[in-house]
């Protein structure tokens, strides 16, 4: 029997996609003869993950944990809607969250850290990909923390606790965590997926979207004509507006139709020092297809 050394594991990894421990298993099983461990994965159904690789990935889930003044959220694709009902699917999620929780939002970090099976993260999904058979990716994950305070999660329409198609983290800052506060940072997570802001404050809007919305409304003035001092008002005015808009803070609270957000988080003794919201699928070109060609493709027809 030929010694099964990490070159020979990695090799075959490479020529079929599978995960590190079920390479290591097949060249046991083959006793370090490579194209029967090939073999042995094909009838295993593991080494088709590399050729699912290409596939977009635009459906999938949001999930989020919490712990001690911290919580974590990630975003995994698949390929398909009928994905995110698998319960195997909507576990990993939720162990990828909880890995994030543990070791930092950096998406390296997070792959190469080991769940109770004894793989990798990264292992982890190739087996998933193997077995439910669609390409599926991390694609992202947030961490915040407050040294005092809470930092709240929301899921808008959760098929079950943590785990949806939009997550929101709010990070409150105060002397001490209470329920009350715990409570102002879930409707801060409910106010935030239903306004999709684009900054906490001010001072941390894009400076180029500012900048191209200002352009914009400098134009839209000069077209009624009036002076360029008179100009300059109206459109500082529109800016003001723009920020009601986007910022977070300047935004109308949604429970009550008229409170600033700024001024309701002030009122609780708190300061928001974060938020994050993920929407799956969000930026995804996705490829459109046309169902009916398909079927008559493989049938021949066309």
């Amino acid at each position: 029997m030929a010694e099964i050394t990490a070159a020979l594991v990695r090799e075959l990894r490479e020529a079929t996609g599978a995960g590190m421990m079920d390479c290591k298993k097949a060249l046991t099983e083959a006793a370090g003869d490579m194209d029967a461990a090939i073999d042995w994965l094909r009838t295993k159904g593991l080494s088709q993950a590399a050729k699912k690789s290409g596939r977009t990935t635009a459906e999938g889930l949001v999930g989020v944990v919490s712990g001690k003044n911290r919580a974590a959220m990630v975003e995994v694709n698949a390929e398909t809607d009928f994905v995110g009902r698998n319960e195997a699917f909507q576990a990993f999620v939720e162990q990828v969250a909880h890995v994030a929780l543990e070791v930092g939002d950096d998406l390296d970090t997070i792959k190469a850290a080991k769940v109770p099976s004894g793989r990798t993260v990264a292992d982890e999904l190739t087996h998933l990909i193997a077995t439910i058979g669609e390409n599926m990716a991390i694609r992202r994950a947030k961490v915040l923390s407050v040294e005092s305070g809470v930092v709240a999660s929301y899921v808008h329409s959760a098929l079950r606790p943590g785990i949806g198609k939009i997550g929101v983290l709010a990070a409150l800052e105060a002397p001490s965590e209470s329920d009350a506060l715990l409570t102002l940072g879930r409707q801060i997570g409910m106010h935030v997926a239903a306004t999709r802001p684009a900054a906490l404050d001010v001072a941390s809007v894009d400076p180029e979207s500012l900048e191209r919305e200002r352009a914009v409304l400098i134009e839209q003035a000069r077209e009624s004509g009036k002076p360029e001092a008179i100009i300059e008002k109206m459109v500082e005015g529109r800016i003001r507006k723009f920020y009601e808009e986007v910022v977070l803070l300047e935004q109308v609270w949604v429970l009550d139709g008229e409170s600033r957000v700024s001024k309701v988080v002030e009122k609780a003794g708190a300061k928001l020092a974060g938020f994050e919201r993920f929407q799956l699928g969000e930026g995804i070109e996705k490829e459109e297809s046309d169902f009916a060609a398909e079927v008559a493709a493989a049938a021949g027809t066309k």
